[in-house]
Formats: C-alpha cells, sequence, structure tokens
C-alpha cells in the first residue's frame, strides 16, 4: 500500500524518469545505496540505516508486471538491484518468519532449497529467501520420514535431487514439502528480474 503522499505526486508529475542501480537489497535484508562508484566497481553499497527513510522505502516497495522491483520514491520509480530474491526472511519467535520489511510471513505455501542450501518460501505471491544467519533454526524444522533430518541426510538429499522427495518442513505445525530449485534458476522461476535495465520494459 503507497503512502497517500506519493500516490499525490505520482498524479502531479507522471513523467519523471526512472532510477536504476542506486537501490539494492542484499541477500541479509539489508537496503543498500550504491553511487556511481559501488555501481562501476559493482560493490554492495553503503547500509541505509536511517530508521524513517527504511520504513519509507518498506512501505512503498512494489514490482511492475515485468517482475522489476522498486521503490516508488514520490513521482519517481527507483529500481532495485536484487541479490537474491524480491524479499528476505528472519525466523521469529511470535510469528514464525518475518519479512525484511517487517511484514511477517504468516501462511507458507511452498518452499524450496537450491543445491548451496538457500531455503525460499512462498507466502501468497511474495517469495522470500531465508537469512543465512537464521538457517541454523530453520534447519531443525526440516524433516525426513516424518523425523528431523540430521546435517548428512539433508547434504545427501542436495546432493542427488532426483532421490530426494520427501523434505518437509516444519511450519506451526503443518508439514511445507520442500522441492529442488538450482540457484541459476530462482529469479526466472519466479519471475523477478534480478537487475532491472532501462528499456526492458
Amino acid at each position: 500500500m503507497l503512502d497517500d503522499i506519493v500516490k499525490q505526486a505520482m498524479a502531479k508529475w507522471p513523467n519523471v524518469p526512472h532510477c536504476y542501480g542506486w537501490l539494492a537489497l542484499d541477500r541479509r535484508g539489508n537496503w543498500r545505496m550504491r553511487d556511481e562508484r559501488a555501481q562501476a566497481l559493482r560493490l554492495p553499497g553503503d547500509r541505509i540505516t536511517n530508521a524513517a527513510l527504511l520504513g519509507f522505502i518498506n512501505r512503498n516497495y512494489t514490482h511492475d508486471e515485468q517482475g522489476r522491483w522498486y521503490f516508488q520514491n514520490g513521482p519517481q520509480r527507483v529500481y532495485v538491484t536484487l541479490e537474491v530474491a524480491p524479499y528476505i526472511a528472519h525466523t521469529d519467535p511470535a510469528e514464525g518468519f518475518v519479512l525484511h520489511t517487517r511484514e511477517p510471513l504468516r501462511q507458507i505455501e511452498a518452499a524450496w532449497m537450491t543445491e548451496a542450501g538457500h531455503l525460499l518460501l512462498q507466502g501468497g505471491e511474495k517469495i522470500a529467501v531465508v537469512d543465512d544467519r537464521d538457517m541454523a533454526q530453520c534447519l531443525q524444522r526440516l524433516h525426513l520420514g516424518g523425523a528431523i533430518a540430521s546435517d548428512e541426510q539433508i547434504l545427501a538429499w542436495l546432493d542427488k535431487p532426483q532421490e530426494g522427495t520427501d523434505l518437509a518442513l516444519d511450519f506451526q505445525g503443518t508439514c511445507i514439502p520442500v522441492n529442488h530449485v538450482a540457484s541459476d534458476a530462482v529469479a526466472s522461476r519466479f519471475g523477478f528480474v534480478l537487475e532491472p535495465q532501462p528499456g526492458s520494459a
């Protein structure tokens, strides 16, 4: 839901040029500002820490029909360079998972894991990758054959996807089947653009 002030600015200045490359979302859910030097050297950029600015970005974060995610800054779209996915999920003792936008992920319909061990969650239309710092807690929720899976079993399942079909994530008492997805196929599989470019509409 966009802020009212943003909607008013969009109506007043409908033809403001969009911005690319200056804002990024890293794999741990940090918003980063990338100046020309950071873009040229492909550096992550400076982490944004101002609470009011973070709240403004989070509230006005959305995507276009091409799967390009952006922050609506008044009349201007600031397209976001994604390191891994449009959302990053963190474990939370009360909610189960909370997105980097501070929104609880109360429903999980499906889950995937890459060969590198990254866990992806789908809740409604949202696709989130779990922060690697939270994976230790998630591993305790992974089950094989009705029992908590050992590290060795998970590694074996990742190594031979055709043989591992019964891995499941215990989410608030519900077992969510975990499927395989290749790291380099995540963006195309879920329909988002990692690095939006001008003229790609």
